[in-house]
């Protein structure tokens, strides 16, 4: 990982950069330590101050540099490199004292936005998250699960050579860690948790009966969902619920971004990124672990299996579940403070590296 931090950058670079933050966050005294995400950064915000950069600087750089180069400081330093440095797939989310640090896999959108659930975890372990290879618009995204395994574990392992190893996936980031967990644990190395939050295979992997109940459910709530529409608003609702499930089963490619979305920017490479997700999805088959697998699930689950323990317990040699309030987004994005209380509680019988 490039180190910005040994870095100076020049005055008249951090007042430029400065002059854009405070004019497209709305925010004044911003300070060059200050970090993007602490000051109310949002993906649309991120792109917004990128476009600045490419004016301003006459230099485009990838929206997804602002996960690396998070402060004003640390984005100066990249922008006086004559080159664009290669960033690793590791986003640094919580800094710890802990020797052994945590993992955690991303969803469908490829992204590392876990930086909140990291801060509401209490444990003195680091807290890392993958990013998906071409968010930053440069590279082809892999299309499946068992490349992007093999590409986590080459920078995780380089990371930290020896384990125990903590993976934990969010829904289409728990097949990412299995899969790593898998290949951990056939070359001998020491998982010591893997926990998957409200991650399934892909509906056609499942029973018959599972498949048939999720149909029913995922019916029931878009019948309920038409209902309390207008007719125009309800065709609408259908339609793009046709088109997702045509992805889904790889009929339909992703739409397209705005035809002005810079290539780089997180507009631009995001429908790339979820359409590469849906094809590794449907082709990825979970193998049986020897192993653990911790478990939690969301209360309301919609569109997603009513029994977990009926899945993975197949699946695994040993499985346990927990549940907390909220639905499959809320867990992560709302309501992490319950999500942050389990694996709280997960990582403190998690052993630490001898």
């Amino acid at each position: 990982m490039p180190n910005l931090d040994s870095y100076t950058p020049c005055a008249t670079t951090i007042e430029a950069l400065t002059e854009i933050w405070q004019r497209v966050l709305h925010r004044t005294n911003i300070r060059p330590e200050d970090a993007f995400p602490e000051l109310g950064g949002s993906d649309p915000l991120a792109d917004k101050i990128f476009a600045e950069v490419a004016r301003v600087f006459n230099r485009e750089l990838p929206t997804a540099t602002i996960c690396h180069a998070p402060t004003i400081a640390a984005l100066a330093a990249v922008l006086e490199q004559p080159a664009l440095p290669r960033f690793p797939p590791l986003v640094k989310l919580k800094a710890g004292t802990e020797r052994t640090p945590v993992f955690i896999a991303h969803g469908l959108d490829g992204r590392a936005k876990f930086l909140k659930l990291a801060k509401h975890i209490a444990t003195e372990h680091s807290i890392y998250g993958f990013q998906a290879r071409g968010v930053d618009g440069l590279e082809e995204p892999f299309e499946s699960i068992e490349e992007m395994a093999a590409y986590y574990l080459e920078a995780m392992v380089a990371f930290q050579p020896v384990g125990p190893y903590v993976l934990i996936g969010y829904s289409f980031g728990g097949l990412i860690t299995l899969e790593m967990a898998q290949r951990l644990a056939e070359s001998g190395k020491h998982v010591a948790l893997l926990v998957l939050i409200d991650a399934y295979p892909h509906p056609r992997y499942l029973s018959p009966g599972s498949r048939l109940r999720l149909m029913v459910r995922r019916a029931k709530r878009h019948i309920s969902e038409m209902r309390h529409r207008s007719a125009r608003d309800a065709a609408s609702y259908f339609i793009r619920g046709l088109r997702h499930r045509l992805q889904m089963a790889g009929v339909r490619k992703a739409e397209s971004p705005h035809p002005d979305a810079p290539r780089l920017s997180y507009a631009g490479t995001a429908f790339r990124i979820r359409e590469s997700a849906y094809v590794a999805y449907g082709r990825y088959r979970p193998r049986f672990y020897r192993g653990k697998i911790s478990f939690v699930r969301a209360s309301s689950a919609s569109y997603f299996p009513d029994d977990p323990i009926a899945i993975w317990s197949k699946l695994a040699d040993e499985f346990e579940i927990k549940t907390v309030p909220g639905d499959h987004l809320e867990m992560v994005n709302g309501g992490f403070e319950h999500l942050a209380a389990v694996l709280t509680s997960y990582l403190r019988g998690a052993p630490n590296q001898e």
